[in-house]
């Protein structure tokens, strides 16, 4: 599935129900601890495949995956860098971390 995107009225929606799925930020670490979607786990860009079996066990998940924005094309990468790995129910938010401020949802920060 690595051309199934998710808009962000969807994403908002999903985590305001608590629906179960894992959101992944795919950008270096520092840009994680400067503020990261709700809930949102962290894989570098370029440690999906080494990372992924341990922080995304189970390949039939729903995932989604995201970067810094519409400009980004990291989270697009991973996601189908998983697909290649065999995972099923990957989706990518093209909008990303700019989309997100911009509405002015509120970011996480550790």
């Amino acid at each position: 599935m690595t051309d199934a995107t998710i808009t962000l009225e969807e994403l908002r929606g999903k985590l305001d129900r608590g629906d179960a799925f894992t959101l992944v930020e795919i950008l270096p670490p520092p840009r994680y601890r400067e503020g990261h979607l709700p809930g949102a786990i962290y894989i570098p860009p370029i440690q999906v495949r080494e990372l992924a079996p341990k922080r995304l066990p189970d390949k039939s998940a729903e995932i989604v995956v995201y970067c810094a924005g519409p400009g980004c094309g990291t989270a697009r990468a991973a996601a189908a860098e998983l697909a290649a790995m065999g995972y099923t129910n990957v989706r990518d938010f093209p909008g990303g971390k700019a989309e997100w401020v911009k509405a002015g949802l509120p970011l996480e920060r550790p």
